[in-house]
């Protein structure tokens, strides 16, 4: 390799397997030469590509970062460099191979990722690489063992990419996290990147990207959240640059929505989000940054199969699905219709994701509806009937949790659901007093209702889980409010809210 290096000018590499068979060569210029590209680790393997990188290079200097870069991009086994001397003679070889990270540990830049055998004689490099790759792996095992378990989906790292205040994207990714432990991730890294402007290509830019690559295969992670919707450019550069799955924050919502949909017409409105989202983000059948976009987290509901058809046949799809969604909106607005003919009074809860407003459902009508410490526990909508103290009949609806920057597809195909929220003579926008950011919730909640111009609905803010502040923190609640402060599981304020909802219903309907 020496001898042919020198006589070419140029730079010679191979990928060697476990068994020393040569699986590929490149050739490169005098100063380059890339790693022939290969599938990551073979099924059942959840590191390393069994692959071994050996390369030339003229002349002799130490290793940099961006030469043992490609050991985490390709999820190498080890890379070794020869240095050829100006007679073609190989000089000394420097051998490296990645170190697993702790969680929690502070991304290391530059070399303090890697192991560096010190420079040896072509002779002398006599180690046992079986060996050694095997021990190293076993490494990775005992360092995954002691970090947070992984969660039934896999493990994460969660990216934010802002131009704004470091603070105000602190608080997204603190949500961001509660959507990926509600998917089933085990949140082991969060990264948040300020920039004067995003990269119209990667968002983060190339080198930022090569290092979160770098810092993900170390703490062994199988996902990439990106805190921002990406553009079907940048997800499929992202994709085509790491073996790792890639989701937005879109996506990652559409996830846990198809995940807790259990009626028909809620699964059919997570199939027609779904499609189109991926719509613009189909691209030839077998190309492999689409493949890491699907399946699985970020693609259940309509399946790998589904995605992977070709535009004509999705978009024939959302129209069987849309036309399929009509009829289930005729018929509530059937139902809604008898309703109004019994000149039955309608409240809707509304409220940020994981406000309580089930809990508090079930606790004024005696109801079982699913309630879970999770956001998006309740996807499917509830009504229920509900006496109030002046012997008047209404009935309340229990609504999709709100949160902030909903993908508008979403919230277009849940607009039958939401058309609920239309037919009401009063709104109860619950909020979760107790949330340190519950300012920023109420005005993401006001800004939807906003979008769906339902402004105009009457509406009486009650603040939740007021039994977890001391005395001091109920009083800043309400303070300048004309608001409510109950606890739905303690059953604390409810006789204050139902003589509330009873003064600001209409006096035209009483029990039938």
């Amino acid at each position: 390799m020496a001898s042919i290096s020198a006589e070419l000018n140029r730079r010679i590499g191979l990928l060697v397997d476990r068994a020393g068979r040569v699986e590929k060569m490149a050739v490169g210029n005098a100063t380059r030469v890339d790693v022939p590209r290969e599938p990551s680790a073979p099924a059942g393997r959840t590191r390393f590509c069994t692959l071994r990188f050996i390369a030339t290079r003229i002349g002799d200097r130490e290793l940099e970062p961006a030469d043992l870069a490609p050991i985490a991009l390709h999820l190498l086994d080890a890379l070794a460099i020869i240095a050829v001397e100006t007679d073609g003679a190989p000089g000394p070889v420097r051998v490296a191979h990645l170190l697993p990270a702790a969680e929690g540990e502070p991304q290391t830049a530059g070399l303090g990722r890697y192991r560096l055998f010190p420079p040896r004689p072509a002779h002398r490099v006599d180690d046992d690489f079986p060996s050694l790759i095997a021990a190293l792996e076993e490494e990775f095992d005992r360092q995954r063992l002691r970090t947070r378990a992984a969660g039934r989906e896999g493990r994460a790292i969660l990216v934010h990419v802002t131009t704004g205040r470091r603070l105000d994207a602190e608080e997204s990714m603190e949500e961001l996290e509660e959507l990926a432990a509600s998917s089933g991730l085990a949140v082991v890294e969060r990264t948040v990147q300020r920039r004067q402007s995003f990269d119209r290509k990667t968002l983060m830019g190339a080198g930022k990207l090569q290092d979160l690559i770098i810092h993900a295969q170390r703490l062994q992670a199988d996902f990439m959240i990106v805190d921002q919707n990406l553009t079907p450019a940048q997800a499929r550069a992202i994709a085509q640059a790491t073996e790792l799955k890639v989701l937005d924050r879109s996506q990652l919502i559409l996830d846990i929505f198809a995940d807790r949909a259990r009626t028909s017409e809620g699964k059919i409105q997570v199939e027609l989000a779904q499609l189109k989202y991926l719509l613009p983000r189909l691209a030839s059948r077998g190309d492999s940054g689409l493949s890491r976009l699907m399946g699985g987290i970020g693609g259940r509901g309509p399946g790998e199969q589904k995605l992977e058809m070709d535009r004509r046949r999705v978009r024939d799809r959302i129209g069987v699905l849309e036309k399929r969604l009509l009829t289930e909106r005729r018929r509530r607005e059937q139902r809604r219709a008898r309703r109004r003919d019994r000149d039955v009074p309608v409240v809707s809860l509304v409220g940020y994701t994981n406000a309580g407003k089930s809990t508090l459902l079930n606790r004024l009508t005696r109801s079982d509806v699913f309630v879970e410490h999770r956001m998006f526990a309740t996807l499917d909508p509830t009504s229920r009937r509900l006496r109030l103290p002046r012997e008047r009949e209404i009935v309340i609806n229990d609504t999709v949790g709100f949160i902030r920057d909903l993908p508008k597809d979403l919230l277009a195909a849940f607009r039958a659901t939401l058309e609920e929220i239309e037919d009401s003579d009063l709104i109860i926008h619950l909020v979760d007093g107790s949330h340190p950011r519950h300012e920023v919730q109420i005005k993401a909640v006001d800004t939807i209702l906003k979008e769906l111009e339902y402004g105009g609905i009457a509406r009486l803010l009650v603040f939740n889980k007021t039994d977890l502040l001391d005395d001091a923190g109920r009083h800043d609640l309400l303070v300048g409010r004309d608001a409510v402060a109950i606890s739905a599981t303690k059953g604390t304020g409810l006789d204050d809210l139902l003589t509330r909802i009873d003064r600001m219903l209409p006096l035209r309907a009483r029990s039938l």
